[in-house]
């Protein structure tokens, strides 16, 4: 006996749901917990700018975390973000501030429950507000795209590429909040020194994937996140600028080091 056309066509609408619902969620593969370290800043040259402290730990069943660089000169950065890890990686939270001798110079922060995103820059007397459009599992920001690819890893290691959503913040028209979809992509294993040490770590690519007249007012650089080899996967060095599109690209490595070498490709 035949199914009535109606039920088939509600089971297919069904399964079509759930295929979309896990194509569009990345599944917890690597499950973050409590850490502590002490990461370096630099410039892209590799010279030490700022030493670090990274905290992370889990309380209501979502995982913080709280990285702060602090400058020679009074200068501060803080990144702080919080996520939940089940029933699928879910970034709820982020922020980035900069202040000097305790007065806030910059400030930038998300709320991916609300939808409402921010911006506050002193010098130039800018104060932002604006509602953007967050897919709960596929938008993140900062620190939230080393957790992501962290559970991304073996995918793209195989040769996927995911599309994600990313939080910025661009000059034109005036320091406007928007998401932008990036594609992520493994760049290949490579050795870099830090701290005295030689590491290898697999290059991961951030690419934003801007509209042809968006590009003709800003010029936005790829962000590379390199992870641990061999797994787990944890964080090894990012590359990018600060926040802004204009901003100097920095580095920072996981061991805080006087001097961080470049990386290089691994010889096989």
């Amino acid at each position: 006996m035949l199914a009535e056309p109606k039920l088939v066509a509600l089971f297919l609408l069904v399964a079509v749901e759930c295929l979309s619902l896990s194509a569009s969620t990345i599944e917890v593969t690597e499950p973050a917990g409590a850490a502590h370290g002490y990461p370096g800043l630099c410039d892209i040259n590799g010279k030490k700018l700022a030493d670090g402290e990274f905290r992370q730990w889990i309380e209501n069943k979502r995982l913080h975390v709280v990285i702060t660089y602090k400058f020679s000169d009074g200068d501060v950065y803080e990144e702080q973000a919080q996520f939940q890890q089940q029933p699928a990686l879910t970034q709820e939270k982020w922020s980035w501030k900069e202040s000097k001798n305790g007065a806030s110079q910059r400030e930038f922060a998300a709320d991916f429950l609300s939808g409402m995103a921010s911006a506050h820059i002193r010098k130039d007397s800018k104060d932002v507000s604006k509602k953007i459009d967050v897919e709960p599992g596929r938008t993140f920001a900062g620190f939230g795209f080393s957790i992501a690819l962290s559970n991304l890893r073996k995918r793209l290691l195989g040769g996927e590429q995911v599309q994600l959503k990313a939080v910025g913040f661009s000059p034109f028209p005036s320091l406007t909040p928007q998401v932008v979809t990036v594609t992520t992509s493994y760049g290949g294993l490579d050795r870099m020194r830090m701290s005295g040490r030689l590491l290898k770590g697999d290059r991961f690519i951030i690419h934003p994937e801007l509209s042809i007249i968006a590009k003709l007012f800003v010029n936005v650089h790829d962000t590379k996140i390199w992870l641990t080899n061999p797994a787990p996967a944890g964080f090894l060095r990012w590359e990018g600028p600060i926040m802004l599109p204009e901003d100097p690209i920095i580095r920072v490595d996981l061991l805080s080091g006087a001097k961080s070498g470049p990386a290089e490709p691994e010889v096989r």
